[in-house]
């Protein structure tokens, strides 16, 4: 009986070998491992972008054309209340070229001031109300310095007029005197000074308005007790 012939391990190993490789490329595996490696390989990391700077605003002006550019701006109007503002005619302002000599004030003490507006309301009293009256004591701004009388607010609501006017002050002997009534100051400003200077005002002394028509008023004066 003839022995069977010794198959060495080298050539079983390459039999076993080429087996695999016919098997591998029945089931189409070395296309599929060649893919895999293809998919598995790093990508290129992309390229980063350099961010643009940022343009830098700025105020600029807007051209236009010459002939805009040269043209004055728009006027831009307001509706606004016109004031008349009353005038005393230089021949009825009844000013005197008399000056006083303010380094000599003298100012009443309150017994005084007080006495003088009592006699002052007496005579208001003894005049009746036929005629609207009002007192008023005079004060260092009235009779020097700025020469401004300003009238009660009420009186002036009551029974003067709504707008400036002319306002006519008549002394106990019946001369006449014109000064501007302010409306909305309720008082009395220019000629005033006139009336005060004329009459030598001075502080302490109370004056009696009785307002004989809408812009005439009767003037009475109390004087001070005036010490040396």
């Amino acid at each position: 009986m003839a022995k069977p012939e010794t198959v060495s391990y080298e050539e079983s190993r390459k039999q076993r070998m080429e087996e695999n490789r016919k098997r591998m490329e029945a089931l189409n595996l070395p296309q599929l491992s060649l893919a895999l490696k293809t998919s598995s390989s790093p990508k290129p990391s992309p390229m980063k972008r350099t961010p643009k700077p940022k343009a830098e605003k700025q105020m600029v002006v807007v051209r236009r054309s010459s002939r805009v550019a040269n043209l004055p701006a728009a006027p831009v109007y307001k509706e606004m209340d016109v004031v008349e503002r009353v005038v005393i005619p230089r021949r009825y302002s009844g000013s005197t070229s008399k000056h006083r000599d303010l380094s000599n004030r003298v100012y009443a003490s309150y017994e005084d001031r007080m006495d003088a507006m009592a006699k002052a309301e007496k005579l208001e009293s003894d005049l009746g109300s036929d005629y609207p009256t009002l007192v008023k004591t005079m004060l260092q701004s009235h009779v020097t310095g700025g020469f401004w009388l300003g009238l009660q607010v009420q009186f002036c609501k009551d029974y003067l007029s709504k707008k400036d006017e002319i306002m006519t002050l008549v002394d106990e002997e019946g001369n006449e005197y014109e000064t501007i009534y302010l409306a909305r100051k309720t008082g009395l400003s220019g000629g005033w000074k006139g009336f005060a200077v004329a009459h030598d005002l001075v502080d302490g002394d109370a004056v009696v308005f009785q307002l004989i028509k809408p812009t005439t008023m009767k003037v009475y004066i109390i004087r001070v007790e005036r010490k040396a």
